[in-house]
């Protein structure tokens, strides 16, 4: 189709649905990075780098984790301080937008409640969540705690803060991350013990997705790692689930993005062919090596289909630490460094023409 049949056709292709929400950013391919939210003092650092060299780099979407970092008014004890304000978010959303940029905010579900001796507010004042709630809050011996996909009252609290976000940041799309989730289906849980962690963490996504997609009206973006069978892919258990929730992508809707996440260097990355045949839209997603970058976003691109929206870098740094990379301020850590120059490689040229 030409680009004048297709501007064409677009508006009656809109209104009729039959282009998904989010296929991409006023048509173009997703040109993303995902960031971390800074403390309040970043935020103006941050927003330089935005208008300054993220936007004149092409980048068109930012994936935005706030988590607790945010001065939530519905569970004020949820806030994990310093926190953005919704006046900043909304600054920061506007900001965006005018470089045309499309901010998507992130909160961590399910998975990711704790991070090494650090246990994250909701599992701190609401302990019956807690899907292991016999380890002690300093996590010895685990990864990330979970909660429990079966409490009856968790999604009350969720649903409230994902609310509160999508309203400050006046966002179309919501990701809900769910990586690396280890534990679940935990004997320590009373309703989760003996159940199947592929159905359990499906029910997880399936509730997320009545929420924000059927109730809402937005887009739905989540890590795909764990609907990911480590042995079937040749991945590690980080990149893929080695405790059984990978028959869960037979269990949930096919409308929300999957971020195919992996940061070493492979000659092929098969979950990203996988994914799209499944009926999912596919995000690949890379870090801090360029190489590695650049091999994935060229293999997605010749296993291309109308399914693979673009390609999103991570950063896994502070948004204020990742700002004086990219504005090449003294301070920056070196893995902000290379985070940006993988970035910038992505962004620097297109992937080579499928043979």
């Amino acid at each position: 189709m030409s680009i004048m049949v297709a501007v064409q056709w677009l508006p009656w292709l809109l209104a009729s649905g039959i282009i998904l929400q989010a296929e991409a950013p006023q048509g173009e391919k997703w040109r993303g990075v995902h960031i971390m939210a800074p403390n309040p003092e970043g935020v103006p650092l941050l927003k330089r780098a935005i208008a300054e060299v993220l936007a004149p780099l092409g980048v068109n979407v930012i994936v935005f984790e706030v988590n607790y970092k945010f001065a939530f008014q519905s569970h004020p004890e949820l806030r994990m301080e310093p926190t953005l304000s919704r006046a900043e978010a909304g600054d920061l959303a506007a900001l965006c937008r005018q470089q045309g940029i499309r901010l998507i905010p992130q909160f961590n579900c399910l998975g990711h409640q704790s991070w090494r001796e650090t246990t994250f507010p909701l599992l701190v004042k609401y302990p019956e969540l807690d899907e292991t709630p016999q380890i002690p809050l300093t996590n010895p011996g685990i990864y990330c705690r979970s909660w429990c996909p079966l409490h009856p009252k968790v999604n009350e609290i969720v649903f409230a803060l994902m609310d509160e976000l999508i309203a400050a940041f006046q966002a179309d799309a919501f990701h809900v991350g769910m990586d690396e989730v280890f534990l679940i289906a935990s004997e320590q849980c009373p309703r989760c013990r003996g159940k199947n962690p592929a159905e359990l963490f499906a029910k997880a996504v399936n509730d997320y997705h009545q929420h924000l997609v059927k109730e809402k009206g937005l887009t739905m973006l989540m890590w795909g790692d764990r609907l990911l069978d480590a042995a079937a892919m040749g991945y590690s258990k980080w990149e893929a689930s080695e405790n059984n929730t990978a028959p869960a992508i037979d269990l949930i809707p096919r409308d929300i993005i999957l971020c195919d996440w992996h940061y070493g260097l492979r000659a092929e990355y098969p979950s990203v062919p996988y994914f799209q045949a499944k009926g999912f839209r596919v995000l690949p997603s890379s870090w801090k090596d360029g190489g590695a970058a650049l091999a994935l976003r060229d293999y997605a691109a010749r296993h291309a289909t109308e399914r693979l929206l673009g390609h999103l870098c991570t950063t896994w740094v502070n948004g204020a630490d990742f700002a004086r990379a990219a504005l090449g301020e003294a301070g920056a850590s070196e893995t902000a460094q290379q985070a940006f120059q993988a970035l910038k490689a992505c962004l620097a040229s297109e992937p080579p023409p499928r043979p």
